[in-house]
């Protein structure tokens, strides 16, 4: 026992030419305590060797037979012997205890929470939270009125029912405080990284390690990695902390479990495929409701049927002939519903008047900024610094300029690089064509809003990259030495916690409004992406807060950079008239109208200030168009009363003043003034009624006011 203990290695210049069961017999009996006659084992590596293979298996269980072969690929059939055989025993004999199945999850999904605790301290932000959330009572409940509302309102340009369902939950728990939405947010987040593990697993497992139970640890080990790596980069932070974006974690939710679904149909019999198949149909539809960003998805499924499933094999003739027609018809579903969704999205952002023009955005535009955008969530991905909020599109826009022309030549240059090596790397050039298809729909083709790129846009799209470096994660364990294997995962391990500590300081950066655009602003003015939308909003908080002065100085910045930006002009036209600064007040009002001929509030301001300078004929045209965009408004109405009675058609004030007290009742000021265009008419009867409405609601007004 000693001298086989002690013996050293032999090298011989044969090659190992037993078969596998011999090598599993000699593995077995060292197993099972019995210590073979040296003669049997000359010429083979010492006892000590053998204790090293179960040490490596367990330290690094990635390492496999054939890596302990090429370490001395003449003296080490003992290696292959014992390894076989532990893994043979490994993988019949020993099972995962339920603990061990949970803690990956649990753990994915801690992690995930702690990356983004930041959050549940944010309020709400002065960009789209105010239009969907603080100033919109439409969704704030579940009686029929708001259901209603939700699946047939095409609020802000998007159809998003299952989103403002949640939003209603929210509303019914935590009212109006914003911390209930955040932790929702993160909540679905955190179920997101955890159904991306499962997905994770399943994609992986084609490894040579899913073989072995060291290789199911492996495997897991990487699944997590890749749930880690997409939960907690800081990519992610604009669709968890900024409320509005619910509908891409709760899209995103119903997204996952449809692949999920899908891969457990693929994997199941005819019956389970069946069933699986139309539960993965369910949560496409789910998916959808709650945004259309997924409306691609069909062909992710046919780019997984051909990489990693190999259920299309073949070119496209083999693929329309009778053998895969089955893979093809079952996606029919799948396309319908996207179809039916991706126009119902068209029509919404058609409905806000959200869509750019091909005239105002040619197809060179557009061409050249989806390239960008490939290329800049790529390079992002890597390395994510200096995120920002908005990038917003440069003005003028030169699709010739140097970003944009740089980007095209990297897009092009990865894809035929990816495309010459497809067989060699299929894993590649499939992770590259499903980011771009799920990039497709909000790479600028069908443009809306004043962004070039948007971070938000990565929560789905990039899920393959985090797979990729899983997959390295494994191939790196299988092929290099015990030192290298442990290098490169600490280097995984550092890795992530740098995109969590990125994640923190970024989720920090959505706490309120301000800080939100200061942080715009920082980023842009030393990039190509100069934002007039920060001033702007910057100029409105400042408004707010009566710094008048400092407001005036943003919008003329944003105005700077985006001359053809009428909320900045209109703005600015306020605050220049609370100033006093009424001519440069007037201005912007016109140029706020040149730009925006429907600006309803623009035309009355405008008409107020044109009527305080007598200018009573034009003041009244102004009215007058205000009340084709609002005609119930009893505020132009009375502003146009007060006009029409200046100028002494008392008749015509009259029809307008009672419109008005029709509509509001309690208005006061237009009871009082139809009761003066009476009394000029000589009704005094009638207007002395008016005279006493508008008295006994002044009361009533003031009553309120006091609490008495």
């Amino acid at each position: 026992m000693l001298a086989l203990a002690l013996r050293l290695p032999f090298f011989f210049p044969a090659v190992i030419d037993w078969d596998e069961s011999t090598y599993v017999l000699m593995g077995q009996s060292i197993l099972d305590g019995h210590v073979p006659s040296i003669e049997q084992w000359d010429d083979k590596p010492p006892l000590a060797y053998v204790l090293r293979v179960r040490a490596d298996g367990i330290l690094f269980p990635k390492k496999t037979t054939t890596i302990l072969v090429l370490e001395n690929p003449t003296g080490c059939r003992l290696f292959v012997a014992v390894e076989l055989c532990i893994l043979r025993r490994m993988k019949t004999l020993t099972k995962y205890p339920a603990w061990r199945e949970l803690l990956p999850p649990v753990v994915i999904s801690l992690l995930t929470v702690a990356a983004f605790l930041p959050a549940l301290q944010n309020g709400f932000v002065n960009w789209d939270d105010a239009d969907n959330l603080l100033e919109n009572p439409n969704y704030r409940g579940l009686g029929w009125t708001q259901l209603r509302w939700m699946f047939t309102a095409f609020h802000m340009g998007h159809y998003q029912p299952l989103s403002w369902l949640s939003f209603a939950f929210d509303y019914l728990v935590w009212g109006m405080n914003p911390f209930g939405y955040h932790l929702t947010n993160l909540l679905l987040h955190a179920a997101n990284a955890v159904l991306f593990y499962f997905i994770a697993i399943r994609l992986l497992s084609p490894a040579p390690s899913a073989s072995s139970a060291f290789g199911e640890h492996s495997l897991r080990v990487a699944a997590g990695f890749a749930a880690l790596l997409f939960s907690v980069h800081p990519l992610r932070v604009e669709s968890v902390a900024w409320a509005t974006e619910r509908r891409d974690v709760l899209s995103g939710l119903f997204f996952l479990s449809t692949l999920l679904c899908y891969l457990k149909a693929v994997a199941g019999e005819r019956g389970d495929f069946t069933r699986w198949r139309n539960f993965a149909l369910a949560a496409y539809a789910a998916s959808l409701l709650a945004k259309a960003g997924g409306i691609t998805l069909p062909f992710a499924l046919l780019l997984l049927d051909i990489y990693p499933l190999r259920r299309l094999r073949g070119g496209v003739k083999e693929w329309l002939g009778p053998e895969f027609q089955s893979v093809l018809r079952e996606k029919v579903p799948f396309l319908l519903l996207a179809l039916v969704f991706g126009a119902v999205a068209l029509f919404a952002q058609h409905e806000a008047g959200a869509l750019t023009t091909l005239e105002g955005y040619g197809v060179g535009a557009r061409l050249a900024q989806a390239l960008f955008g490939i290329a800049f969530y790529l390079w992002k991905s890597v390395l994510p610094l200096s995120l920002s909020p908005l990038y917003e599109l440069p003005v003028p826009f030169n699709p010739w300029s140097r970003p944009f022309v740089l980007s095209g030549f990297a897009v092009l240059a990865i894809s035929a690089g990816l495309y010459r090596f497809r067989h060699a790397w299929p894993a590649g050039l499939a992770v590259w064509i499903y980011y771009i298809l799920l990039l497709a729909p909000v790479s600028g083709v069908a443009q809306s809003g004043p962004q070039l790129a948007a971070d938000r846009y990565t929560y789905l799209s990039c899920l393959g990259w985090a797979l990729l470096g899983a997959a390295g994660l494994i191939y790196g364990w299988g092929k290099l030495d015990w030192k290298r294997s442990l290098a490169l995962s600490a280097t995984a391990g550092l890795a992530l916690l740098a995109f969590g500590v990125l994640t923190w300081k970024q989720t920090l950066v959505w706490r309120d409004s301000e800080t939100l655009w200061q942080h715009v602003l920082s980023v842009s003015e030393n990039s190509i992406f100069k934002s007039s939308f920060a001033h702007y909003n910057l100029g409105a908080i400042r408004a707010g807060r009566g710094e008048l002065e400092e407001a005036i100085g943003y919008y003329r910045r944003s105005l700077e950079l985006y001359p053809a930006f009428p909320k900045a002009h209109y703005d600015l036209a306020v605050a220049l008239t609370r100033q006093g600064q009424l001519e440069q007040a007037l201005v912007q009002y016109r140029q706020t109208l040149e730009l925006a001929p429907d600006h309803f509030k623009a035309h009355i301001n405008l008409g107020n200030l044109l009527a305080g300078q007598g200018q009573l004929a034009d003041a009244i045209d102004h009215y007058r168009e205000a009340l084709k965009i609002e005609p119930d408004s009893a505020n132009a109405l009375y502003n146009l009363g007060l006009a029409l009675l200046a100028q002494g058609d008392w008749k015509e004030a009259i029809v307008y003043f009672r419109r008005a007290v029709r509509i509001q009742p309690d208005f006061a000021e237009a009871h009082e003034k139809l009761g003066v265009a009476l009394l000029q008419a000589g009704r005094k009867g009638e207007a002395v009624e008016h005279y006493e409405e508008a008295v006994r609601i002044i009361k009533s007004r003031r009553a309120g006011e006091t609490g008495g």
